[in-house]
């Protein structure tokens, strides 16, 4: 018998370097997910990547500080690596760092190794994780969070048609914190410290998705704000919150311009959709302020035939994904303390379709009454006109919210913070005197500057208040 040639082994042997070694290539172009990062330090401790005061995020690095951020930092030479420093400064600052779509855990190290500190900590587009967080003179606290983060392509083909607000229509730059391929991290208050940050993808997180409009989105700037951004406070890390509202939306408009395409692409089952809609679909005529060619004509849904069939649509899609859908009413207005409020008619509908459908039903325009009622003359306090809320009154709208989901036994509540305690829109807590999140600065442009970067700290003019009908 021939002895068999050694070539065929020498090419597996070949062919097999050329995988692996296209396999480690492939995978080192991978963008990363997880990260570590200290600040303020001499030395970084182990596994961590030291940033200096100066770093502006770059498209280069992938990390940095945003445009406008003034921090400086604070060193001491001894105790824990991850305490040996801060930065600090006297106004808001931002951290950004480019990521994929998913959730991610944040951990935020809080504290000034020579000085007292308090911080508050917000996500994407002022989205409330940590509230007056107060240290002592070389404390140090850590907190946890989940942030979810998205992009417009929806993996089906196409994307969701951004409006004006979101995207720029002439050069195409994405304008909105919450639709940008970065996760931005604020930190304001009296004195706000930050000693470490520790940022990782996550699969596992039970993702709450909200749909609805001006008065859930996530509001650019201040002092406009709505629910959906102080909703976040509330959720231990294993939840991450979605919220994929809109200002002037309807249903209509979220299947038209395909967002409920990218909420149905991005759930998995056990997931969680709250859907509150009926400020916009109640309007009969008018234009349709982010979309300047369209009418509210188009969108109208009558609340006893359209509207609610579309709300059981919305459901029974969700069902088919194995999520868990929630119907909520759309919120009181300003002055309004009894029914029949200016949206009853769509709050009743949205509660029998809940009842019709068997799932859980969040009366927020009969809560909204009761606080109106309760807080008498400081009621006014929390709007910024007649519908849009201020950050106070959107606090309490997400504690109507969380009430609204412990009430009416949702399993998601077992996922509810601590120190959310008791709460009762009759007697509301904190009240305006007491209420404690420090207001975001105003600033136009979407709260960016020409060439991208946020400008958290920076002075721009004043928006105008919106006018009761922009939704």
């Amino acid at each position: 018998m021939r002895p068999q040639s050694p070539l065929p082994r020498v090419l597996i042997a070949f062919y097999s370097l050329a995988l692996a070694s296209a396999a480690a290539s492939a995978q080192s172009e991978q963008p990363a997910t997880a990260f570590k990062f200290q600040f303020g330090a001499t030395e970084p401790a182990p596994g961590y990547t030291l940033v200096a005061p100066t770093t502006e995020y770059s498209k280069a690095t992938g990390y940095g500080f945003e445009h406008g951020s003034t921090v400086t930092a604070v060193t001491k030479d001894s105790g824990e690596p991850l305490q040996r420093g801060a930065v600090v400064s006297t106004g808001p600052y931002s951290f950004s760092v480019a990521v994929p779509e998913g959730n991610y855990r944040v951990t935020v190290t809080l504290g000034d190794p020579t000085a007292e500190a308090t911080a508050t900590v917000k996500a994407e587009a002022r989205r409330l994780m940590v509230e007056h967080l107060h240290t002592g003179a070389g404390e140090f606290a850590t907190r946890t969070f989940t942030v979810n983060i998205r992009g417009p392509k929806i993996s089906t083909g196409g994307e969701v048609n951004l409006d004006s607000r979101e995207r720029d229509p002439a050069t195409g730059e994405m304008i909105s914190l919450g639709w940008d391929d970065k996760l931005t991290i604020t930190f304001t208050d009296t004195h706000p410290a930050l000693a470490a940050l520790e940022i990782k993808k996550v699969d596992d997180a039970i993702t709450v998705f909200v749909l609805g409009d001006s008065t859930v989105t996530d509001q650019a700037s201040g002092p406009g704000s709505s629910w959906g951004q102080m909703f976040t406070r509330w959720f231990k890390p294993e939840v991450a919150i979605a919220n994929h509202a809109e200002s002037g939306e309807t249903l209509k408009g979220f299947l038209k311009e395909r967002r409920w395409d990218k909420v149905l692409d991005s759930i998995k089952p056990g997931d969680y959709v709250i859907i509150e809609f009926g400020t916009n679909d109640s309007k009969k005529s008018g234009p349709q302020n982010m979309y300047p060619n369209q009418d509210f004509s188009e969108t109208y849904a009558e609340v006893n035939t359209t509207y609610k069939d579309l709300l059981h649509r919305f459901v029974s899609d969700a069902r088919q994904r194995g999520a868990n859908p929630i119907i909520a009413s759309p919120s009181a207005r300003r002055g309004e303390v009894s029914n029949p409020s200016s949206f009853g008619a769509y709050a009743a509908a949205a509660g029998a379709v809940a009842r019709e459908v068997g799932v859980p039903f969040i009366d927020l325009n009969t809560m909204g009454q009761q606080l109106n009622a309760a807080l008498g003359t400081d009621a006014p306090k929390q709007f910024g006109d007649m519908t849009h809320h201020v950050e106070y009154g959107s606090y309490m709208q997400s504690k109507c919210i969380v009430l609204g989901i412990k009430q009416a036994g949702i399993p998601l509540a077992q996922y509810i913070v601590d120190d959310f305690g008791d709460f009762d829109p009759k007697h509301p807590e904190p009240t305006p005197a007491t209420f404690m999140v420090p207001p975001d600065p105003r600033r136009g442009g979407g709260g960016r500057r020409r060439g991208g970067s946020a400008v958290p700290g920076a002075a721009q003019p004043a928006p105008s208040t919106p006018a009761a009908g922009t939704n």
